[in-house]
């Protein structure tokens, strides 16, 4: 499949051109960016950020204007976005018209025919694509993935969720610098510091796991029926979100059944074996001082969760700490991976 990346310049758009190297279903045709980079060289037009060179067949390549002539023009099957929210809207919608867009931008997620995915909690939202297609007269969609501190947090509350169920939950964010981009945040607002509000952010954490863990029905979402208090920070860490989570249960429960819950959770990619999916997909913890940024964000090739910290702290009350790559299993990845369940369930 001929593979459009749109933002392909930013950070988000180099974790794409790097979880699409090799790819067995998807292959990268179309780098595209604004006007300030379109016509150049992408190694003229794009600071590379990430880890490693970019690759020599990627370097070479002309980077495109954002438009959607491109499908015909490069015989586009599918395209990654990972452009700006404010212009998101407009252009997004103009790519699914024609062809299934994957996008890591928030601006369509909280619509009710459009998926807020994480595939190993709710593929069954992928119904929502009919409904989206006859309303909006589209030939193709739009799937979302989540925010990238909400992914770390509401895939190790599905297995709790169906198990134990969930009355309340209350977090607290630590969340790396890459979350914010390349120049997000000056190094000396943040160097000897920690910063206790991103713009959004909470809100964010507060209402999308909700639309996650609900129930499709009627065309649209029935949110979960608990609530989510959050808490963000940004902290001097350059890749990794760390969650300390609380959760009101409405089944009490040990220490060790909640471990074998997390270590047995396993979601459709995992079962169908998706080129992207992690396996075990919640890492379990057992060190007193770990997960921990430097050393754990990296798990399953940077799409696993993990978690440790975990504790019972009183009758129905369970406390945890998770951490996940905010770039990788938090916008790229997971956008990939939406994908991949796609693909193999042949939604186009």
């Amino acid at each position: 499949m001929k593979v459009a990346v749109l933002g392909a310049t930013g950070m988000v758009g180099q974790r794409f051109i790097q979880g699409l190297q090799n790819h067995p279903f998807f292959e990268v045709s179309v780098l595209a960016a604004s006007e300030k980079s379109a016509g150049k060289k992408y190694s003229e037009a794009a600071k590379w950020y990430i880890e490693g060179d970019i690759p020599k067949e990627i370097a070479s390549m002309r980077v495109e204007l954002i438009d959607r002539k491109i499908i015909k023009d490069y015989g586009i099957d599918i395209a990654f976005s990972a452009i700006p929210a404010e212009v998101a809207r407009e252009v997004e919608g103009s790519f699914a018209e024609k062809v299934p867009v994957f996008s890591n931008t928030k601006t369509y997620r909280m619509d009710e025919d459009v998926p807020l995915m994480i595939p190993e909690v709710n593929a069954e939202h992928f119904d929502l694509i009919k409904v989206q297609q006859k309303k909006r007269s589209w030939k193709g969609f739009i799937v979302t993935n989540p925010n990238c501190t909400t992914v770390g947090f509401a895939l190790p509350l599905k297995p709790i969720y169906d198990s134990l169920g969930i009355s309340w939950v209350q977090l607290t964010s630590m969340q790396a610098l890459s979350g914010a981009g390349y120049e997000g945040v000056p190094s000396m607002a943040i160097v000897d510091n920690l910063i206790p509000y991103i713009g959004g952010e909470e809100e964010k954490c507060e209402i999308e796991p909700l639309k996650i863990l609900g129930k499709v029905g009627g065309g649209k979402v029935k949110n979960a029926d608990f609530s989510v208090i959050a808490s963000c920070h940004r902290v001097t860490v350059l890749d990794g979100h760390t969650i300390s989570v609380v959760v009101g249960t409405k089944k009490d429960f040990t220490v060790e059944e909640v471990k074998e819950l997390f270590r047995k959770f396993k979601g459709e990619p995992q079962r169908m074996k998706l080129p992207t999916a992690p396996d075990p997909v919640i890492v379990v913890r057992d060190e007193d001082d770990r997960p921990q940024p430097r050393r754990d964000r990296n798990a399953g090739g940077g799409m696993a969760v993990s978690v440790g910290r975990i504790a019972r702290k009183k009758e129905k009350v369970l406390r945890f700490t998770s951490l996940s790559h905010n770039t990788i299993r938090g916008a790229a990845g997971a956008s990939i991976l939406n994908a991949e369940l796609a693909f193999k369930r042949k939604l186009f």
